[in-house]
């Protein structure tokens, strides 16, 4: 078929209203899941704490993630992410999904600088996929695994676990057929 694909899902810092003063969304959690699009299996999953270097983990953002600011400020920098995403996960020559485009976009804002992109040019929006694929309305990750009939496993907006829900999304569409022309 494609062979493998990285499946990634962020989590950011993240407020109730607006930022504060100062304070913009970052990246604090990289989840992956690597799926073999040959062998139809989730085959490996990596969890990158990311250190906030322009805002704080909000208590907001720690209920909806489960991210405590200590967790966040042990994580590492940026540009460590972003080169263990180039040289553990070849993410700069392969293919990659995540559930909208949120996360591409996060990235692109953050690598606007010094920061080099980790990723190749290769994406694809799985939630864009999944909605043409199965003939509904563009949803939530949670939703999306309802309409297949999958579980949720884990807890959601935890980019790890969230992550390897979207590859189960995508291992769906493959079994149907209906992913191979994304990638």
């Amino acid at each position: 078929m494609n062979g493998l694909l990285n499946v990634v899902d962020v989590e950011a810092t993240c407020w109730a209203g607006n930022p504060p003063p100062g304070q913009v969304n970052e990246i604090i959690e990289i989840g992956l899941c690597v799926v073999n699009l040959d062998t139809l299996e989730r085959v490996e999953r990596d969890r990158i704490m990311v250190r906030p270097a322009r805002s704080t983990v909000s208590e907001f953002c720690t209920e909806l993630t489960g991210i405590t600011p200590e967790e966040a400020a042990a994580g590492v920098s940026f540009a460590e992410a972003c080169e263990r995403l180039r040289r553990r996960h070849r993410a700069d020559s392969r293919p990659w999904a995540s559930w909208g485009d949120y996360d591409r976009k996060q990235f692109q804002r953050q690598c606007d600088g010094p920061q080099r992109y980790p990723f190749g040019a290769r994406h694809v929006n799985a939630k864009a996929v999944f909605a043409e694929a199965m003939g509904v309305r563009r949803q939530g990750m949670a939703d999306a695994l309802r309409t297949a009939g999958l579980p949720l496993e884990g807890r959601h907006h935890n980019g790890s676990d969230d992550a390897w829900n979207i590859a189960a999304l995508v291992l769906h569409l493959a079994e149907r057929g209906q992913w191979a022309a994304s990638v």
